[in-house]
């Protein structure tokens, strides 16, 4: 098996990663850490999401995000949960949007109250009109790789979601392991199912690195075909529906570990490692990156990989 020349890192940090962290930053702040990975060169960013800031009050005020954020060159993603999200997005001047479905019906319910199959149908009726608008949608797919309360989930389900989003409109689906129980030939494998229904350059991959595995699993998922991960700023987040989720892998230990194999991302690691400190001074907290830490270690800051 072969892995891709080049890679493309979707940036989570904003989205994912801040919903999940004790403070609630000040959308400027936000705005700012936006464009500070922007300058690192990640083109690919989840600004936030419109969600009830009583459910995520880490996400208000993401249509004042959207206005801070220099936009040139830049693909900003925005959660959208139901049609009354899509319409503040579509008010905000968004031009992406994702949308969440589960593989574990458990999950769905306690995560959005519904059953699997009414996601769908509530999210068939979203992408239609965001693509009525102009509007690009992306489909996520969490506890693909286990759940919090069923346990191990069935790949054929996984498979059978993501060929739904991917129906509907989603140009992209991406798989997620929300609670990091993945192993680097179960992941394989996943992506192999999933890929009879889907083509390989529309599959990206989630990771959360509870057990220390993402980097193996995204290496693993590569060697499949893969050519997009999903990965967020210094490990910011977890998921706040998933009990035990530890962060997401951190967007340094990705590219380190992509460059050191000559596989091209576009980003810098000095202003990535930058735009990490500067989050995590905000949030009053250590980065989770281990990069990040070794780089410390050696030299006090930022350096050359």
């Amino acid at each position: 098996m072969s892995v891709p020349s080049r890679v493309s890192v979707v940036e989570v940090g904003p989205r994912d990663g801040l919903q999940n962290e004790k403070l609630t930053l000040s959308p400027q702040i936000r705005a700012d850490f936006i464009n500070r990975l922007a300058a690192a060169g990640l083109t690919r960013i989840e600004a936030g999401s419109f969600v009830s800031p009583t459910a995520v009050p880490q996400m208000a005020h993401t249509d004042e995000v959207l206005a801070l954020v220099h936009k040139q060159n830049l693909r900003l993603s925005v959660l959208v949960p139901n049609l009354r999200g899509l319409i503040d997005a579509l008010a905000a001047g968004a031009s992406e949007i994702a949308v969440f479905a589960a593989a574990s019906e458990t999950f769905s319910e306690r995560n959005i109250n519904c059953s699997i199959e009414e996601s769908l149908e509530r999210y068939a009726t979203i992408v239609a009109e965001a693509r009525r608008h102009g509007v690009m949608a992306r489909g996520y797919v969490s506890c693909v790789l286990g759940c919090p309360y069923e346990g191990a989930v069935d790949g054929a389900r996984v498979a059978s979601v993501a060929g739904a989003l991917l129906g509907m409109g989603c140009f992209e689906v991406s798989l997620g392991d929300t609670i990091g129980v993945g192993a680097p030939i179960q992941a394989r494998r996943l992506v192999q199912r999933v890929a009879q229904v889907a083509p390989l350059d529309k599959i990206a991959v989630h990771f959360h690195d509870t057990y220390g595995l993402a980097l193996a699993n995204i290496f693993a998922c590569l060697e499949a075909g893969v050519r997009v991960v999903d990965s967020s700023a210094a490990g910011l987040g977890g998921c706040p529906f998933a009990p035990g989720a530890a962060g997401n892998v951190a967007t340094e230990d990705v590219v380190h570990m992509l460059q050191r194999m000559d596989i091209e991302t576009g980003v810098s690691l000095d202003r990535l490692l930058e735009a990490g400190a500067f989050a995590c001074a905000q949030l009053n907290r250590a980065p989770a990156s281990r990069v990040a830490q070794a780089y410390h270690a050696k030299c006090g800051g930022p350096a050359d990989a």
